[in-house]
């Protein structure tokens, strides 16, 4: 197995992975806090601090960054001037956490909402996915997903990914021009008990799955075809992004415990690894 090298710590649950301007961007969903680090030098700059759960991230064609605020259900907007703003409130839409969302190249944002509130140990209900436009305008573009999670755009395609978390699976849909979604279908069946948290995608086209609760980052290629395998035992696998100078290295994000109050002793860290390289 190749090695991991740990490059931060003292985290609490990092989330949120976004290779971005050169930089690896992510959320500490349990302290508020969104960062931006240079991996080469080490160093690590907080961004800005939401009074939430910050989740999810993505940039407007202006550069603004948006943040996914999981329990007030709104998505923030952090100017390049550092004003921060509500870009979009959800909360007439779902009464229960969002999650995740990825934007595209258009500036359309597509965002996951759990469906129920897990925190509170609620019976599981089908989650929605909404589409939020760059005037800020949210509608509800799919309501029957297993807490939809990770999300990605295969490159060059118009095909929408996500991670249905408690189906083990991954979802397909085609985005058409509107921004609708159309021609829902499973893109791979994961392993028995996998559970899709983050997610990201290689130049291949292959998705790199965070198994939350398996401990597990897996490489998925289109059908199923589990490729590579990197085992983190007994920590949750939360998050994964590929960056670097090369675009090959993937950063894995994990934690002690998905749960706030578990997270204190700051356990969770970001450690990296060449995807390019055999991993078992």
């Amino acid at each position: 197995m190749s090695e991991l090298t740990l490059l931060y710590s003292d985290l609490r649950f990092p989330e949120g992975a976004r290779w971005h301007d050169g930089r690896l961007w992510f959320s500490d969903m349990h302290t508020g806090q969104v960062f931006k680090a240079s991996p080469a030098a080490r160093t690590l700059e907080e961004v800005t601090v939401v009074d939430d759960q910050p989740s999810g991230l993505g940039w407007l064609p202006d550069g603004s960054l948006l943040i996914s605020c999981m329990i007030d259900r709104k998505v923030r907007r952090l100017d390049p001037d550092g004003k921060l703003s509500v870009f979009a409130d959800v909360s007439s839409l779902t009464d229960a956490p969002i999650n995740d969302l990825v934007t595209d190249d258009r500036g359309r944002t597509f965002l996951g909402g759990f469906g129920y509130d897990l925190y509170a140990g609620a019976p599981q209900q089908p989650g929605p996915i909404f589409r939020i436009d760059v005037d800020g305008r949210a509608t509800v573009v799919e309501n029957d997903m297993v807490f939809p999670n990770g999300m990605v755009v295969l490159p060059g395609t118009s095909t929408l990914v996500v991670a249905e978390t408690w189906a083990a699976r991954l979802t397909a849909f085609d985005v058409d021009e509107r921004g609708d979604l159309a021609g829902k279908r499973t893109w791979a069946e994961l392993p028995p008990g996998s559970t899709p948290d983050g997610i990201c995608v290689d130049e291949a086209g292959a998705v790199w799955v965070s198994s939350i609760a398996t401990s597990e980052f897996l490489r998925v290629e289109a059908g199923g075809r589990v490729t590579r395998t990197i085992d983190v035992e007994g920590r949750c696998a939360t998050d994964c992004v590929l960056g670097g100078v090369h675009g090959t290295t993937l950063f894995l994000l994990t934690s002690n415990s998905w749960q706030p109050p578990e997270t204190t002793g700051r356990a969770g860290r970001i450690e990296a690894a060449e995807a390019g390289e055999e991993l078992v």
